[in-house]
């Protein structure tokens, strides 16, 4: 028995390491091709799902408003109408603002200010004739939720988060809320989103024909020759305004999990 003790060649020996690697390399590049073949179908898939009609991608369009129901659309449309005018305000108030209505606070909308006004008769009279305490602080809520409602419309709820009154002097006539938003309202309406907003009012005391002369010595300005509003309060309140649609896919949210 004879061994083959001679020596392999050295090209013999280069191209066998050489057929080794590249066959080494082939299995390489076959499987970064079986592991690329997914993920390039995967994101095809997402690229024709991604556009729709237009060219336009999904996450470009607006969300949907969802469909009203004919009671939402009823509600709304009252709600509108009783910003517009002082006797469907007044309408609305006798059913769902029955303190409101018994007050008699009447809104005044021009175009730069906003204003309500407190009437001075004996349901908002304390027990030694000056508007009551009770009648100011309460009737700022109505006042300051009014002007943020008449700005946002009916889609929207409006809750005082936070309310702070401070009493300056007696009030001894018909009452006026001056409204100033604190933040650009409008703005944050646009957004479509549920927000805060802050209000300040000054409450003031307006002069009468009946009661002008009496009223006229107890303004702020001794010298007689100018009569301006006397200030008796100064009020600041926090609103959380929140879209219905909101509410409602949170309702429904709630209801798919019950």
């Amino acid at each position: 028995m004879s061994t083959d003790t001679t020596p392999k060649s050295p090209d013999a020996t280069a191209e066998t390491e050489e057929s080794g690697v590249v066959a080494d390399e082939r299995a390489e590049v076959t499987d970064s091709i079986t592991r690329e073949e997914p993920e390039a179908a995967l994101g095809a898939e997402e690229s024709k799902g991604g556009k729709k009609a237009g060219g336009k991608k999904a996450g470009d369009q607006k969300p949907k408003k969802m469909k009203r129901s004919l009671f939402e659309r009823i509600e709304s449309y009252i709600e509108r109408l009783s910003t517009k005018s002082n006797f469907w305000n007044r309408v609305c108030s006798m059913i769902w603002l029955p303190y409101a209505f018994r007050s008699g606070i009447t809104m005044t909308l021009d175009e730069n200010t906003y204003r309500a006004t407190l009437p001075f008769r004996r349901f908002n009279k304390n027990w030694y004739s000056a508007m009551a305490g009770a009648a100011l602080l309460g009737n700022s809520e109505i006042a300051g939720g009014n002007y943020v409602f008449s700005v946002c419309g009916g889609d929207y709820t409006v809750v005082c988060k936070h309310l702070e009154y401070k009493f300056l002097r007696p009030c001894h006539g018909p009452a006026e809320y001056r409204m100033t938003p604190l933040d650009d309202i409008h703005a944050l309406v646009a957004t479509g989103k549920e927000f805060n907003i802050a209000v300040r009012m000054d409450i003031v005391q307006v002069l009468v024909p009946l009661s002008k002369k009496k009223m006229a010595q107890e303004t702020e300005n001794a010298d007689g020759k100018t009569t301006k509003p006397k200030r008796v309060g100064r009020c600041t309140a926090t609103f959380h305004v929140t879209p219905k649609s909101q509410h409602k896919a949170k309702k429904l949210r709630g209801t798919k999990k019950a």
